[in-house]
């Protein structure tokens, strides 16, 4: 029998803009390249959000989703997907914040354009350490349930798998609780969010992710999971993902801030470093089939 291979994600920019993570890609000619780029230097799945290339910040439109979706897939075949946006929601009911929320992916969805897509089973505080120690205030990154049901609605509709980010272990708990409710949704994937720049869920130890390992074969088990995080190099687990038949995902939304290695080196690095552990990158074909076949 074959050995599982080894996913290889890369996340392009996240939503931290140039002032803050100055090589991450912006205008959509620029993410396309680097996505390409990625997927020819090892990874089969890329996660992007879109921007207004002119103001330098986030802007969720499908139109930019798509022309970025069709470059990349002109050049390569991968699995790309992108971001939902952070909204707070103040005065709105939850139907209306959800539908505002996952505008984009629906109109996505409909035009058969996705294959994942973001349903994040939790809420979190999220802050840095020196902003903590300087006084300033980290965010909350909010996900109501009412989201996250919604999420989970559309990913059933339109065939698509969620991923879930599991920032703390009550997020893999809820999220996999709403997957046995939801059960015609599409496989989720777990990704395991680590930091060490940021003070939410654990550092990248291995004896964290034995823990989350021991939760997951509790509360979904035979799911498919990777490593990740916020402010981390992950690099250092991936001989324990490996060997356990996780899958890893790198990139500029993940890494420490004001990072001096740009997207295609971060790739080409955890591909190097998979390989070393002995695995083998799965190309995107790959990854579908185990998917399909529910590995």
């Amino acid at each position: 029998m074959a050995a599982r291979k080894t996913w290889l994600e890369v996340s392009l920019n996240g939503a931290w803009t140039p002032r803050r993570q100055p090589l991450i890609p912006v205008s959509v000619a620029d993410i396309v390249a680097q996505g390409v780029a990625c997927v020819r230097a090892g990874a089969a799945i890329v996660h992007l959000h879109a921007y207004d290339a002119a103001a330098g910040r986030q802007k969720d439109d499908p139109e930019l989703y798509a022309a970025i979706i069709a470059g990349i897939h002109a050049e390569v075949d991968a699995i790309v997907y992108p971001t939902i946006p952070h909204l707070d929601g103040a005065g709105l009911a939850p139907e209306e914040r959800a539908r505002r929320r996952y505008a984009a992916i629906a109109a996505l969805g409909r035009r058969g354009l996705l294959e994942w897509t973001v349903v994040d089973p939790g809420t979190v505080n999220l802050a840095h350490y020196d902003a903590i120690a300087a006084g300033r205030e980290g965010f909350v990154y909010l996900n109501p349930e009412s989201d996250i049901r919604a999420g989970l609605e559309l990913a059933a509709r339109h065939r698509f798998h969620p991923t879930y980010a599991i920032y703390e272990p009550g997020f893999l708990r809820l999220g996999a609780a709403l997957h046995r409710r939801y059960g015609e949704a599409p496989q989720p994937i777990y990704r395991l969010m680590f930091s060490d720049e940021m003070a939410f869920g654990f550092p990248p130890t291995e004896t964290a992710l034995a823990a989350y390992r021991e939760l997951l074969a509790r509360e979904a088990p035979g799911a498919p999971w990777m490593v990740a995080g916020l402010g981390v190099d992950i690099l250092p687990l991936v001989p324990a993902t490996v060997a356990a038949g996780g899958h890893v995902r790198v990139g500029l939304e993940d890494a420490p801030l004001g990072s001096r290695i740009d997207n295609e080196s971060w790739t080409r690095r955890a591909a190097a470093a998979i390989a070393a552990a002995g695995g083998s990158l799965a190309t995107a074909a790959e990854v579908r089939a185990a998917l399909a076949a529910g590995n």
